[in-house]
């Protein structure tokens, strides 16, 4: 294959105090941020599922860009994100995540809630399996997205990290 055809994400470890987590970028925008404390294998697996022609390469240079403005928002500095994004998934899918980009920081909305802005409230069940796929954490904030009762519920970062991240938005949930 002539390497000019060849599509490359580019990675890096973020760490910043006690964060620590895998982000990754194509040319048009961040695609991935992974799992607190995980390991590099979360973000191959998703990669070779999504975007399996694209070559990794390791690039904290490339990357600082989206590092910078994600540090300043785990320092409580940023409450938006400037930076473009690259976000693979259905059609669905990318519906349900555009619409949780509409959250307000430091506010939270129910999956019933995502559902109804969605015009579609029986799609519920739809709504939490499309937040459970979201490959970019904190940018496609689905911290921000809990059960109808107000409890933190399933989160791919896991609940400590959701609930940090809320924490840090300064909501008030109970975590079950």
């Amino acid at each position: 294959m002539n390497s000019c055809n060849n599509k490359f994400m580019y990675w890096t470890l973020l760490t910043h105090k006690n964060w620590q987590f895998h982000i990754a970028a194509t040319e048009n925008g961040l695609c991935f941020i992974g799992s607190q404390n995980e390991n590099f294998e979360e973000l191959n697996i998703w990669a070779s599922k999504k975007l399996p022609h694209h070559i990794l390469i390791h690039s904290p240079d490339y990357l600082q860009i989206y590092t910078k403005e994600i540090v300043g928002y785990l320092e409580n500095k940023r409450e938006t994100f400037t930076f473009p994004i690259d976000a693979y998934g259905t059609d669905f899918q990318l519906s349900v995540w555009n619409t949780v980009r509409e959250i307000p920081y430091g506010k939270t909305y129910s999956y019933s809630e995502i559902a109804e802005r969605m015009h579609k409230p029986t799609a519920v069940r739809a709504v939490a399996t499309a937040i459970a796929a979201n490959p970019l954490l904190i940018t496609i904030p689905c911290h921000r997205v809990i059960g109808k009762n107000g409890k933190l519920t399933g989160f791919r970062g896991g609940l400590e990290m959701k609930k940090v991240l809320l924490t840090l938005e300064k909501s008030q949930v109970e975590c079950i």
